[in-house]
């Protein structure tokens, strides 16, 4: 009998998802092209374990069991493709491949198709949980060619984390790139949510003046409530964390911060699907701004801000600010879900929003438990068409409302910058209004360039043209995008 499923690409992720799978009682092959790297993991980490080293693609090919399985996890790219391409010389009709790495979706779009042409089934899989998750279990969600999913479906779900007494964190999520989109969405949630707790952190330090141990043990309890959740429970960690003077290491470290890309996927899809994505485009700005550290050295020389003028009451604040995290922190789930849904109805995807809720409450960077209030909303109603509509979510926004008014306005007051935070606000006064400003804007672009407008006291879908000056023509521009 042949290995049941084979591994490409030897690094820390690769590694720990080849361990993985061998304590589930899988045989597993594992290739990489620096030859050394096979040698010192079958001998080092997976030394005495159900794993094969090979030397070439062929003696990785010859070792599986048909439908042979590559999981590739290699960088996200060129890399990819040319594994695609040097696997299709040695599997044939039926074999499977799939990679795992952070792909864009496009690119797993057009892959599936390529490699289901030459008669071989894809999948583009996001997995979420960095080393720890690929090791003891991560979030998985696989998306490609349908055919593909009874075969692998055994061996993902046994190494994914499993939450609510053994349902696993990985599910079919559609055709083509829906896998790697839905990852890529997730991502986008994980800048969110990471900028939100960084602004709150921020704001606990300049204005409420607070210590690294003190902010560590809000985190900490905040945690054993409705924000329990991976990155709440590690800011605790980290703001306690101690260097070896005895300092608080967090305030040692650079403030500019990497992004491998993911982020700005989720906000470039956003703006050509048309979705106000506004939360996650200011945290993937964020980082961008904090990259600027020389000039911003320089711009805080040239510019004062304003200083506290009067006491804070912080353990006012502090619930404040525990509301308006959870606020903003649901804003952004409900944009990621409308991201999805525009996605989904253009490449004919059929997404389970309650199963993608499922598959994040376990392994993944942003697992929380208030993913399963999502999954209950979509349960409840499959269609809902806005997050914020659900009873749940509305009744925590209701009550949130002034708090996190008071916090964005404080930040504003004493110049705490809380891009994320506002920008969640912002979204929800406007969703939440009858009638917003476009009607002035739509007047300005028929002004300058003929481009239409509706009315009110006219049916949706009748278009008017104004000579508003008088001079002009009656002539229309020919389209009208909304």
């Amino acid at each position: 009998m042949g290995a049941d499923i084979g591994l490409i690409g030897l690094a820390v992720m690769g590694e720990n998802l080849v361990l993985n799978m061998e304590s589930k009682g899988f045989q597993v092959a594992v290739y990489n092209r620096t030859a050394a790297k096979v040698d010192g993991f079958v001998q080092g980490r997976g030394a005495g374990k159900k794993i094969t080293g090979c030397r070439s693609l062929a003696e990785f090919a010859l070792s599986l069991s048909k439908p042979r399985k590559a999981f590739i996890m290699v960088k996200a790219g060129q890399a990819v493709d040319d594994t695609i391409e040097q696997l299709l010389t040695v599997f044939g009709k039926g074999d499977i491949i799939i990679d795992g790495g952070n792909s864009n979706y496009q690119d797993t779009i057009r892959r599936t198709a390529y490699v289901e042409s030459k008669g071989l089934l894809y999948i583009g899989t996001g997995v979420s949980g960095g080393e720890e998750g690929a090791l003891t279990g991560p979030s998985i969600m696989p998306g490609g060619s349908p055919a593909a999913w009874p075969l692998v479906k055994p061996i993902l779900q046994a190494i994914s984390a499993k939450v609510d007494g053994g349902v696993p964190c990985c599910d079919w999520v559609g055709e083509n790139g829906a896998g790697h989109f839905v990852k890529m969405v997730h991502n986008g949630i994980e800048y969110g949510d990471m900028q939100l707790i960084c602004e709150t952190y921020d704001f606990m330090k300049n204005i409420l003046q607070l210590s690294c141990e003190t902010m560590g043990n809000v985190f900490e309890e905040w945690n054993k409530g409705e924000l329990n959740s991976y990155l709440i429970e590690i800011t605790g960690e980290i703001l306690k964390y101690k260097d070896t003077d005895g300092q608080p290491l967090a305030e040692k470290i650079l403030d500019t911060a990497g992004q491998k890309g993911t982020g700005k996927w989720t906000g470039i899809a956003a703006l050509e699907h048309g979705v106000p994505l506004t939360l996650i485009g200011e945290a993937v700005f964020s980082r961008c701004l904090s990259a600027a550290k020389d000039e911003r050295v320089r711009a805080s020389k040239v510019f004062s801000g304003p200083a506290l003028t009067k006491p804070v009451d912080v353990k006012a604040c502090l619930l404040d600010l525990r509301k308006a995290l959870y606020a903003a922190k649901v804003v952004s789930y409900a944009q990621g879900y409308l991201l999805m849904r525009e996605a989904a109805a253009e490449y004919k995807w059929n997404l389970n929003n309650g199963g993608i809720a499922l598959m994040w409450r376990g392994g993944c960077i942003i697992r929380s438990s208030f993913l399963g209030k999502i999954k209950e909303a979509f349960d409840k109603k499959p269609d809902l068409e806005n997050l914020l509509l659900d009873p749940f979510f509305t009744s925590v926004l209701e009550d949130a409302q002034a708090s996190w008014r008071r916090i964005v306005a404080a930040a504003v007051t004493y110049g705490v910058p809380v891009p994320a935070l506002s920008a969640a606000l912002a979204y929800f006064d406007g969703y939440r209004s009858e009638r917003l400003p476009a009607n002035l804007l739509q007047a300005q672009r028929d002004y300058f360039g003929a481009h239409t407008y509706e009315r009110v006291d006219k049916p949706r879908g009748e278009f008017f043209h104004t000579n508003w000056t008088g001079h002009g023509g009656s002539t229309s521009a020919t389209t009208y995008t909304v």
